[in-house]
């Protein structure tokens, strides 16, 4: 039997209303679940508590995440040629030694003429955790709905969230519901630019980690939007085609061209370009690509039961939708990787 218009309209706003949630009841599509640590005052200190990744998969609280930065002499067609960066993502991510732009630079090292060049092209690497902010000393504009915020960390301060992990007198997991620990993410100021060395696991001076149980808020707030799959905020893997996308465009930024958008436009832009006709801007691995995902209600079991026990009542969260992935498109006529590689090498060779 058809649905009346009004069952209809009421089952698309259903929809949309799980997705918003899951996203972090943002309004109008956009995502601002990602805590922006960077813009808190110099000398501040914000103090987060990190949780489990929503992938049951995934043995660890975390989700590592390369990118390749690509510069380009501005835009091909446009008047104001300012320089602009197009991130992709690195192959390395999902096998090791696999990225064909990593093995063609790292010779690159050995020759000094060549290891600027090497430096700005080489692989950049962060990390994608999730968790509440419980100190913030960021005045922000907005907040989401949803507390459970997103964190992008750099390779110095995951260091130290890791290095416990190496510590045999660690009782418990730092995302533990009732056992686990705070962090402090501390900015300081080390000449020109900001620094979070002093960042740090919450101690004791009596008792070294200090642990701290989620309160019930927190806990409602798991039982409630559920944790995101980190996974799933990560770039998409190229496929052959998006693969020699890449590398054409590796060797025309090497070449210190312009950046094409008939050319590369349909895979990979700046953040921020506009195609012709297009209604939004550009998104681009500049922050891990986002997809609608599900909620991990396997991971929520905790809190829940935790809840159920303090003898809070919880509500079924039910699983968002996810979109079919659009078709890849055809295979564009060109030089393969293989060519592109020797191309660049031949050049490399004759400005020695």
């Amino acid at each position: 039997m058809a649905l009346s218009l009004k069952e209809i309209q009421a089952k698309l706003k259903e929809q949309q209303d799980r997705k918003d949630k899951a996203k972090g009841g943002s309004f109008g599509g956009s995502d601002n679940a990602i805590y922006p640590f960077w813009n808190n005052p110099d000398g501040s200190t914000a103090t987060v508590r990190f949780l489990p990744d929503g992938n049951p998969n995934n043995d660890f609280f975390w989700e590592e995440n390369l990118v390749i930065n690509l510069p380009f002499n501005g835009i091909k067609g446009q008047y104001d040629n300012k320089p602009v960066t197009v991130r992709v993502p690195c192959m390395d991510m999902w096998k090791p030694n696999s990225c064909p732009i990593s093995a063609e630079i790292r010779p690159w090292w050995k020759d000094k003429q060549l290891e600027d060049t090497a430096r700005k092209y080489w692989r950049k690497k962060s990390y994608i955790l999730q968790g509440f902010v419980t100190s913030n000393p960021n005045a922000e504009d907005t907040t989401p709905e949803n507390p459970i915020r997103r964190f992008i960390i750099n390779p110095s301060v995951f260091d130290k969230i890791k290095a416990v992990l190496l510590d045999p007198d660690l009782a418990h997991s730092p995302t533990d519901y009732q056992n686990g620990y705070d962090f402090y993410i501390r900015k300081t100021t080390k000449g020109k630019y900001a620094d979070y060395d002093t960042s740090s696991w919450v101690k004791s001076a009596l008792s070294g980690m200090n642990s701290r149980p989620l309160s019930i808020d927190e806990l409602t707030a798991v039982e409630k939007f559920g944790l995101f799959k980190l996974n799933e905020f990560l770039p998409k893997k190229p496929d052959d085609v998006h693969l020699s996308i890449i590398m054409e465009m590796f060797a025309s930024s090497v070449d210190g061209d312009a950046y094409d958008p008939d050319r590369f436009g349909q895979y990979y832009k700046p953040a921020g370009f506009k195609t012709e006709g297009s209604k939004s801007e550009s998104k681009t691995v500049n922050e891990p690509h986002e997809r609608s995902h599900a909620v991990a209600e396997s991971t929520t079991s905790n809190a829940s039961s935790i809840l159920a026990m303090m003898g809070k009542a919880t509500a079924h969260v039910a699983p968002v939708e996810t979109a079919t992935p659009a078709p890849a498109a055809d295979k564009p006529k060109g030089q393969s990787p293989e060519e592109i590689i020797a191309a660049i090498r031949a050049r490399n060779a004759a400005k020695n």
